[in-house]
């Protein structure tokens, strides 16, 4: 199965918040005996592409305020490009996700996952998880 998680940068760092994430790496879980978890790519999150501040609502505490409306159809467009980036998954593993984010990934059938672990390594973090 193939699994996303937000990350900041290549060394796999989580990102607290999904949809402010410029990265997903995309893992896939292979089951028996042993998990094993191996990271098949890097993908570029095209709702943040060409923003130079991928961290600036990525506090330590996950808090984030969305300054847009529940009606903006651009916002809510923009959700939908990253839930294409990664329509191929089954789920996407996440700290935090607004309703857009959600709402996005169901239609893609995508399921979302919480993680509430402390580990900052999205590999370590998918050992630590059941699917």
């Amino acid at each position: 199965m193939k699994i996303a998680i937000p990350v900041k940068d290549e060394k796999l760092t989580i990102a607290n918040n999904a949809g402010h994430t410029p990265y997903f790496a995309v893992f896939t879980i292979g089951g028996g005996m042993f998990k094993t978890i191996t990271l098949e790519e890097l993908r570029i999150n095209p709702k943040m592409a060409g923003d130079d501040h991928h961290d600036h609502d990525d506090d330590e505490e996950g808090h984030h305020e969305c300054s847009h409306g529940a009606d903006d159809l651009e916002h809510i467009k923009a959700h939908d490009t990253m839930a294409e980036a990664i329509k191929d998954c089954e789920y996407l593993v996440v700290k935090m996700a607004c309703k857009n984010t959600a709402n996005s990934m169901k239609e893609q059938g995508i399921k979302i996952k919480k993680y509430n672990g402390t580990q900052t390594d999205a590999k370590m973090a998918l050992a630590e998880m059941s699917f």
